[in-house]
């Protein structure tokens, strides 16, 4: 039995929130009866559950891991006509995804049509994301200790994040561990310290790696893959 709001959200009807709402108004029935108080429970397998006349038939989740090469946007559409993520995954669902990775960089990102899955995995803190990053020059000691600690860019505290060396030389590489994930934020860091970022590629998202995986390429999530992140909300 779950929460008649929460299997609303995840059929695509509405958020949860809006779901919320759905109940209130009366739009929804259970085997025929009219529901109107939240936290009322149902089995979405067995129980008919409709929406403004409508039955709600459970949706069948999808979970895609893609390495987005550079030039493509994280998202589902583009009014310029540029190339997104959704392009390069086949699936008969419609797929978000889940966080971002912006235009000029590379990396693991998750899509998927799970959209409780998806806001988990994208409240801070919850999932550590690890990059390689080579930027340009060799930030000293004392500006890298400055980045782990966190610093404030245009107004905007960025938390503590992790980073280590990984390859010396006139552009140096390094990982940097964030579960925060602000806009651009790396990329923003290594400005601030004046040491732009060259490259930028996302290795890992939670206990996901990049592994043989190569750039447009995707594949499909394991089970014990999806029940390992979907513990994540416990």
């Amino acid at each position: 039995m779950e929460r008649l709001q929460k299997i609303i959200a995840r059929a695509g009807i509405a958020s949860r929130r809006h779901a919320e709402k759905i109940i209130l108004d009366g739009r929804v029935r259970v085997n025929g009866q009219l529901i109107c108080e939240l936290g009322s429970k149902a089995d979405p397998h067995h129980d008919h559950i409709k929406v403004d006349g409508k039955l709600i038939r459970p949706q069948q989740f999808e979970y895609h891991l893609l390495y987005k090469p550079r030039g493509v946007l994280s998202a589902v559409t583009d009014d310029k006509g540029r190339a997104v993520v959704t392009d390069l995954v086949q699936s008969r669902v419609r797929l978000y995804p889940v966080g971002r990775l912006d235009f000029d960089s590379e990396g693991l990102i998750l899509l998927t049509n799970d959209g409780e899955l998806a806001r988990i995995l994208t409240e801070a803190g919850k999932v550590e994301k690890r990059y390689e990053v080579k930027v340009r020059g060799e930030p000293s000691s004392g500006k890298i200790e400055r980045l782990r600690k966190g610093l404030r860019v245009q107004g905007e505290k960025f938390a503590q994040c992790g980073i280590k060396l990984i390859k010396q030389g006139n552009n140096c590489w390094f990982e940097v561990i964030l579960k925060q994930g602000r806009n651009r934020q790396i990329r923003r860091m290594f400005e601030q310290v004046g040491h732009p970022v060259m490259k930028l590629r996302r290795v890992s998202i939670g206990h996901l790696i990049v592994g043989r995986l190569r750039s447009g390429r995707s594949r499909v999530l394991t089970s014990s893959e999806v029940v390992r992140m979907k513990r994540i909300k416990a």
